[in-house]
């Protein structure tokens, strides 16, 4: 689609000269001989590009300017005017245009290359605008709160209450409930917006790498340290950090996170110089921090520190009026993001859905969606079409569970869970056994594990410490 140019002046010569320029460079071209029918189009027709005469007569270029000031963010408004000693903007006019929002000033007659380079300038400038706005959107859309229960709204309400201040927010509820989305919802309404979120993953970084990913630290401060890298606190300066499970911080990084909490300042490892950083901290848990602090392994002091706002997020099945919202939210998001054909669910197959246990909560709903929108053929989503409750987890068809009698050849090896010797050692060995197969399947990629088992990552790593699973090991 070729990009609209209005022309906004009262001369018809110049008008006319600019339409050939740019229809000449493959530009559509718009005209407006006042400045009331260039506000007018200006609003109607969303032009890419403005070229607008301070001087005329009626409505000039400067009030223009003031009635669409609300659109030079996203219109890119080129002032043009002649000289001052033969009726052109003086240079008041001329800095106060560029006050109200107008992108650049030409001088009359105007070069042909002058427009050229100034009009390509503006509409990349208008376009890179526009593709930032789309993806703003989009990621708005994908971290957006859906659902207007009793339970939600009194979330919001707690989100709204404690984003415009710097009070340091403890989000605590089961895995898979949305915290992360509490947490960007904070920052977003915060008067941080415009600093950096960092988000860290405290349960899937090793003890032995959490300082150095919190911290930073200097070049040649322990083996491997091959050059110098800035923490996580450091990159969140001006804006926001958040420390998802955070109850699975060691006793030592506690402390140091402690301290950047008291002082708002930092050491990056193998450095003894002090740096400050402005940084509000968002931490979340699934855990009982409280009993933590009770069995030694969370710091006191820590919790009252993050504790300041604690807000509960509610689990699925607390919230069963806002399943409805959610599937036609997760729909259209993965419709659009995955370039599916859109798709309807059928009130017996919604019904079907709010009667789930949901035992993943959130993110469990969100992959059975996408599931049923890639396995139906149709355009309509039944209940036929919706796995009855556990489905899928059947144990004949998960690998490592007791098969069939007769299904192993009788030269085959026995499985671990054949020569258990208890129920508990059973369990276990079918569990090693289904993590390694399905880490097999995805190549050994742990967030697409984690994900299409449906478990948070952080639990998935935890399961391969206690079964002692490596891809070195049992890459096979």
């Amino acid at each position: 689609m070729k990009p609209r140019i209005l022309v906004v002046d009262d001369e018809a010569s110049i008008r006319d000269t600019l339409r050939m320029i740019l229809e000449y460079e493959g530009y559509e071209v718009l005209q407006a001989a006042t400045g009331e029918d260039g506000v007018r189009m200006i609003e109607r027709e969303a032009p890419d590009v403005v070229f607008l005469d301070i001087k005329m007569p009626g409505m000039d270029g400067l009030e223009v300017l003031q009635k669409v000031r609300h659109l030079t963010d996203t219109t890119p408004i080129i002032v043009i005017s002649g000289h001052v000693e033969h009726g052109g903007a003086s240079s008041s006019e001329a800095a106060q245009a560029i006050k109200l929002g107008a992108r650049d000033f030409i001088e009359k007659p105007p070069t042909q290359d002058r427009i050229l380079v100034t009009v390509r300038n503006a509409v990349d400038t208008s376009r890179l605008r526009s593709e930032n706005r789309s993806f703003k959107r989009d990621i708005e859309k994908r971290y957006q709160i859906v659902g207007d229960s009793p339970t939600l709204l009194a979330v919001r309400d707690a989100i709204h209450k404690a984003a415009p201040t710097n009070a340091t927010v403890l989000i605590w509820g089961e895995s898979g409930v949305g915290k992360e989305l509490v947490a960007r919802a904070i920052h977003r309404e915060s008067l941080r917006r415009d600093g950096p979120f960092v988000q860290v993953n405290c349960a899937a970084i090793p003890d032995e790498l959490i300082e150095s990913e919190l911290f930073g630290h200097e070049k040649g401060s322990f083996t491997g340290a091959t050059d110098r890298q800035i923490g996580k606190f450091e990159q969140a300066d001006k804006g926001t950090i958040f420390l998802d499970e955070v109850g699975d911080m060691s006793l030592k990084t506690q402390a140091k996170v402690l301290r950047v909490l008291q002082e708002q300042e930092i050491e990056r490892l193998g450095s003894n110089r002090v740096i400050k950083v402005d940084v509000r901290v968002i931490a979340a848990t699934n855990k009982n921090l409280e009993e933590a602090i009770d069995k030694g392994t969370f710091r006191e002091d820590l919790f009252y520190r993050l504790n300041v706002v604690p807000i509960h997020v509610p689990p699925l099945r607390e919230r069963r009026e806002d399943i409805p919202s959610l599937v036609r939210h997760f729909a259209d998001l993965l419709a659009r993001e995955n370039n599916f054909r859109r798709k309807t669910f059928s009130a017996q197959a919604m019904e079907k859905l709010k009667q789930r246990h949901w035992r993943g909560n959130i993110r469990e709903l969100r992959n059975a969606i996408e599931r049923l929108l890639i396995m139906t053929t149709g355009d309509a989503i039944d209940a036929r079409d919706v796995p009855d409750e556990g489905a899928g987890r059947a144990e004949a068809t998960v690998p490592g569970a007791v098969p069939a009698a007769g299904a192993l050849p009788v030269s085959a090896p026995e499985p671990a869970w054949a020569t258990a010797a208890t129920l508990q050692e059973f369990k276990s060995a079918s569990e090693r056994a289904y993590l390694v197969s399905k880490l097999r399947e995805n190549g050994w990629n742990i967030s697409k594990t984690a994900e299409v088992i449906d478990t948070p990552r952080s639990n998935l790593y935890k399961k391969l410490e206690q079964y002692q699973i490596s891809e070195e090991r049992d890459g096979r």
